[in-house]
């Protein structure tokens, strides 16, 4: 497309992927200097409006796309952010990423394009000194767009200057338009000539007429006449449109949006004759002038923050791309989380992590981008494998890339340590040991958390002692206790999940804390990289944890990606111990429908360790050939499966499979009042050559089958190693409420 010398050209796209989000300062001046939105054209056209419109190959935005949009663009923090920033990415980043929490896929270019073309188009309806009928007509979202200019420009000198010499020009909107409708988006102006150029030039651009600027018409009067010489054009461009749209100007296809594209400020050499075409084209087409396109618009966001407030703001980003929270105060800081109330929703808190990395106490600390991720990843695989397994604990869920919801507890100042292999400073604190001593059973010590002191070690008297009081629960010799066995258990349950990825847990260190509503001790905080010494293959060498950091002589950007890529090592590990690494099955078998609910007992309990059990009816008594098929049905297909004989009176059942399968079978009778004494021997006298075991409680024979699966799944074990930690606990607290009363 040719323009006059005097012309500039500006392609607004919803699909723009250019890199220029950095020069939106730069960029608006240009669009200031030249009003080359809605332009000035000679005095014998100057009623006249002519409106263009192109198709998108891209997607458009929706109306519930761009009310989002703008909805972030209104937060005042991100107004700020824009207002005093000219390196914008990082803003568009974090818009891009409320979107996507919200469910809509739009990547920081087309969010970025989008916010300018709305800008531009609205402060072009303002230049036009449109009234606000039409403006709103011609822009959708013309009132929530202008509530959050105006805003700004109550903010912004600059912008209010702006505003100003916006005053002195007024807006043209020309016809035209491949399917002739005035579309609410983009906006572009350009001088139609009657052809395109060989189909190269893009449709969608806005020429910029700076000849013979004309005293502006702002009576209400004037402006309705434009408004009916408009729909008189458009009605007639849409007549002719049907048999011309095959010379338009095809717009350019949207491709990947890593590609580089040409910045959105262009200036074009005039050709000759232009001028003559144009004069031609507009007679023909009743006096249309400079062309206005309006295609469609884009927006994002980021924000830049300075080295010193780069945490914070981090998590304050985090926070405001989850709009279905509301975040309260700041409870607490760490090293690296932060705790903030959750105002909606009582007792549970977001735990948001840093992408801060510390040693010795902080003594050493750096920035390793992409560690809030990589730990939440983690801890929230971790909690997740503790709570399937039957942990109490304070996580809930994941909410975000680098932050998760848990239950609001008031912290115990303690750090449970808990080893399997000497090394570290246990070495230093007990000269004589060598490096590699294994413990049986596990080495526990607690350490008092008060970085001042460099966190002293404690011993049990000590907290006992101390008589600390949290969330109305005083911590004494129960709650001591609970949290010395939990650690163990905590530990072994982890210790056997690495076992699977052949990584020895050498030691970790956890802490407790009491849930706030319930009074309850739990597991809390976080369980990540920072927590515990991993090392492949039992090698020291190969260590994969925070300790490699440690050691470090000197931080450098090479030694601090090697951190890193261990960081990432583990977080995509961990997330394996959640699967199985082997398929268990426990098939029952019932001499008749009348012991279904005896059977129904047992397939409950099996579930509970997440093993799946199948129930069959048959009768080794009366029908031995279909017991003996049934058999091999189940021991062709290769999976590992447990036999389950439920069989009243005479039981044939147990003794039949047992003889005939090398698989374990365990009898389960149903005894009755009457006969059981005596039923029971047929199930406990065996021949010789027979091995099947005789458990009499249906939730105890599926817990000797969960045994029997637990030796090479450690999913099934882990739930039996919770389930036996959480029925001591039981007792305990038993114990100690019945003292209470007796007291």
């Amino acid at each position: 497309m040719k323009t006059t010398e005097h012309e500039m050209v500006i392609e607004i796209d919803d699909d723009d992927n250019s890199d220029d989000y950095d020069n939106d300062g730069d960029t608006e001046a240009k669009w200031r200097g030249t009003d080359s939105h809605l332009t000035h054209t000679d005095s014998t056209n100057s009623e006249h409006f002519h409106v263009v419109t192109v198709s998108d190959t891209g997607r458009n935005w929706n109306d519930q796309e761009v009310q989002a949009l703008i909805h972030i663009w209104s937060d005042e923090r991100i107004c700020r952010q824009l207002e005093s920033s000219t390196r914008k990415r990082d803003i568009f980043v974090q818009i891009s990423n409320r979107l996507m929490q919200q469910g809509i896929e739009r990547d920081w270019k087309q969010c970025h394009t989008k916010y300018k073309n709305l800008k531009y188009l609205y402060r072009s309806l303002q230049r036009g000194k449109t009234d606000e009928a039409d403006a709103r007509r011609l822009m959708k979202f013309y009132d929530e767009v202008d509530a959050i200019m105006n805003h700004t420009a109550n903010g912004s000198a600059h912008d209010t200057d702006a505003a100003n010499h916006a005053d002195s020009s007024r807006s043209k909107v020309l016809e035209g338009g491949e399917n002739g409708h005035v579309r609410n988006n983009l906006i572009e102006t350009t001088t139609m000539d009657g052809q395109t150029e060989e189909g190269t030039q893009s449709c969608d651009s806005v020429s910029a007429s700076n000849t013979d600027a004309l005293k502006l018409q702002t009576t209400k009067e004037y402006h309705s006449d434009q408004h009916h010489r408009l729909m008189n054009t458009l009605e007639r461009v849409e007549e002719k449109e049907n048999t011309n749209s095959a010379n338009t100007g095809m717009k350019r296809k949207a491709i990947d949006q890593d590609l580089t594209f040409q910045a959105p400020v262009k200036k074009l050499r005039a050709g000759p004759g232009l001028t003559d075409k144009a004069e031609a084209q507009c007679k023909e087409e009743q006096d249309h002038i400079p062309i206005i396109k309006i295609n469609s618009v884009c927006s994002m966001v980021a924000t830049v923050e300075s080295p010193e407030t780069e945490d914070c703001s981090r998590a304050d980003s985090a926070m405001a791309s989850t709009p279905e929270l509301k975040v309260g105060q700041k409870l607490n800081e760490g090293k690296t989380k932060q705790i903030f109330e959750l105002v909606d929703q009582l007792g549970l808190v977001l735990v948001q992590s840093k992408d801060q990395i510390t040693a010795g106490n902080a003594a050493r600390k750096d920035q390793m981008e992409g560690k809030a991720a990589i730990a939440n990843k983690t801890t929230s695989c971790v909690f997740q494998l503790l709570q399937e397994s039957g942990i109490k604990t304070a996580f809930v869920k994941q909410h975000s890339d680098t932050a998760f919801i848990a239950a609001h507890c008031e912290m115990i100042p303690i750090e449970w340590v808990c080893r399997r292999v000497a090394t570290g400073s246990f070495l230093k604190r007990n000269p004589g040991v060598k490096e590699g001593y294994r413990f049986f059973p596990l080495k526990m010590e607690m350490f008092f958390k008060d970085d001042a002191n460099n966190d002293p070690q404690w011993s049990e008297e000590q907290l006992l002692e101390a008589k600390l009081c949290l969330a109305g629960l005083t911590i004494g010799q129960c709650e001591v206790d609970i949290m010395n066995r939990s650690t163990v258990a905590i530990f072994e349950i982890l210790e056997k999940a690495w076992a699977t990825q052949n990584c020895t847990l050498v030691d970790m260190k956890i802490e407790f804390g009491v849930n706030v509503k319930t009074q309850e001790v739990v597991l809390a905080d976080v369980i990540d990289n920072d927590s515990w010494r991993l090392w492949p293959a039992g090698d020291r060498s190969q260590q994969k944890d925070k300790q490699v950091y440690r050691d470090l002589k000197e931080v450098t950007p090479e030694a601090m990606q090697m951190v890193k890529r261990n960081f990432e090592w583990v977080s995509e590990r961990v997330k394996l111990l959640l699967e199985s690494q082997a398929s268990s099955r426990v098939v029952v078998l019932m001499g008749s429908t009348s012991d279904l609910a005896h059977c129904e007992k047992i397939r409950k309990a099996c579930t509970s360790y997440g093993i799946t059990c199948v129930l069959r009816v048959t009768s080794a008594h009366k029908g031995p050939d279909e017991t003996l098929h049934i058999k091999a049905e189940y021991e062709g297909d290769g999976v590992p499966t447990v036999f389950v004989a439920v069989a009243g009176r005479s039981n044939g059942l147990g003794p039949v499979m047992s003889g005939n399968t090398a698989y374990p079978v365990i009898n389960c009778p149903p005894l009755t009042p009457d006969w059981g004494a005596q039923d029971v021997w047929s199930s406990l006298r065996m021949p010789s050559g027979l091995g099947c075991s005789t458990v009499l409680s249906p939730e105890a024979a599926a817990q000797f089958a969960a045994q029997i699966f637990g030796l090479s799944d450690h999913l099934v074990w882990c739930k039996l190693r919770a389930s036996m930690l959480n029925t001591w606990v039981s007792l305990k607290l038993a114990d100690k409420k019945l003292q209470a009363c007796s007291l």
